[in-house]
C-alpha cells in the first residue's frame, strides 16, 4: 500500500484519480487552499506504482480555470490516457503514489550551457515538434543526457537544430 500523500496538490490528484477509476464522479473540492483555487498554471501529474511509473501527462502553460481543475484532469489523464500505460485499474489504487510539479513559466535560452537538469526542466522545440522533460529526474544527470532525451520523446534527431526553453517545477508530494 502506496503512502498517503502529503501536499494538499498531491491529495487533490490522488482523488481525482479515484472518484475517476471508481466511476464516482467528479471529486470534492470544496476546501481547497486560495493557491490552488486562485491561481492558474502548467502542471504535471506522475503516478508511480511500487515505486515504477505508471503514468505521467501534464500541461506546460494552464488550459484550465484554476491549478485544481488542472491537477485534476491532468491527474486522470496520467490514469488513463498515458500512451505509455494501459488504463489504471481499481485493483492498483491502493498502490499509487502521486507526485505534483507546478511549472514556472518556461524561459527562451540560447544553449545547452544554461541547463542543469537538477533545478531546470528542458522544452525543446523543432518545427511543428517539442519534447519536454522534467527536472530532477533519477538517471538524468547531465544536460546533454536531458536534452538527447526530450528529442527523443518529440521525434526529433540529434543533428536537427532545436529551440530551448527551460523552466522550475515546484514539486508536490
Amino acid at each position: 500500500m502506496a503512502e498517503e500523500p502529503r501536499s494538499e496538490q498531491a491529495k487533490l490528484a490522488r482523488r481525482a484519480v479515484e472518484a475517476y477509476v471508481r466511476r464516482e464522479g467528479p471529486p470534492d473540492t470544496g476546501d481547497l487552499p486560495q493557491e490552488l483555487t486562485g491561481t492558474r498554471a502548467g502542471a504535471f501529474v506522475c503516478l508511480k506504482r511500487r515505486g515504477e511509473l505508471r503514468g505521467c501527462i501534464g500541461t506546460i502553460m494552464p488550459a484550465h480555470a484554476n491549478l485544481a481543475a488542472e491537477i485534476a484532469e491532468n491527474a486522470i489523464s496520467s490514469a488513463t490516457r498515458d500512451p505509455r500505460f494501459p488504463p489504471v485499474s481499481p485493483a492498483e489504487l491502493e498502490d499509487l503514489s502521486y507526485s505534483v510539479d507546478v511549472l514556472e513559466e518556461p524561459e527562451d535560452i540560447p544553449d545547452i550551457s544554461h541547463l542543469d537538469p537538477r533545478t531546470y526542466g528542458v522544452i525543446v522545440r523543432s518545427g511543428g515538434r517539442s519534447g519536454l522533460l522534467l527536472p530532477d529526474l533519477e538517471g538524468v544527470d547531465t544536460a546533454e543526457e536531458q536534452v538527447r532525451i526530450a528529442r527523443m520523446k518529440a521525434g526529433i534527431g540529434p543533428r536537427e537544430p532545436v529551440m530551448l526553453q527551460r523552466f522550475k517545477v515546484t514539486r508536490h508530494e
